[in-house]
């Protein structure tokens, strides 16, 4: 059996990219300060980088879910640039209030349930207790930890309710996403691995 690996799991709205609301617009697609260098700083300890991505605007009729093909290869162009590959991309497109009637359910994917950590997990063969989730809202925590994985927030102004809860309190609190690489770099389980 092949030894599991590590991964970062990654919010893509509001952490890796800025928050445009409901936005398929590759034009619009930039990264956040500090996110290459932070990649960059945990690429180069073997980490995983996988997209977990709630699009609720499909379920709402914003755009469709091809959209999202758009949205892919844009932050893979801005990346693969810079030497760095999301292994893979798992995108929510649904809400229970949402007004196309195959993507209006309650469903076990969407953030803050675990549903695309746990089968990213499944499908790339990640050990969950050595790994990490990172994001800009509670949400993100709450989901990351019900997988098992450690959680950073990073605390831009983007969580605005403060829902407490069980699973709700991260193991770190950054303000960008450079320190949360850090302190990722600096907070391993297995040092060697």
């Amino acid at each position: 059996m092949s030894e599991k690996r590590k991964a970062v799991f990654l919010d893509k709205d509001g952490t890796i990219i800025p928050d445009v609301p409901y936005n398929v617009n590759p034009d619009l697609i930039t990264l956040v300060e500090g996110v290459i260098e932070g990649l960059s700083l945990l690429k180069q300890q073997g980490y995983l980088f996988v997209v977990v991505s709630n699009q609720a605007g499909v379920a709402r009729g914003y755009f469709k879910i091809g959209d999202l093909t758009l949205v892919e290869q844009k932050l893979n162009q801005l990346l693969n640039k810079e030497g760095i590959e999301i292994a893979r991309y798992y995108f929510c497109p649904h809400h229970p209030n949402g007004k196309i009637e195959e993507y209006s359910i309650t469903c076990k994917c969407r953030k803050p349930n675990p549903g695309m950590i746990l089968q990213a997990i499944d499908d790339l063969q990640i050990d969950a207790t050595n790994s990490w989730m990172v994001g800009d809202i509670l949400n993100d925590v709450e989901a990351g930890n019900r997988a098992r994985c450690r959680t950073i927030l990073i605390n831009n102004g983007n969580e605005t309710e403060w829902v407490e809860g069980p699973s709700r309190t991260p193991d770190f609190a950054a303000t960008t996403f450079l320190e949360a690489a850090k302190y990722i770099s600096n907070n391993r389980m297995n040092p060697n691995s």
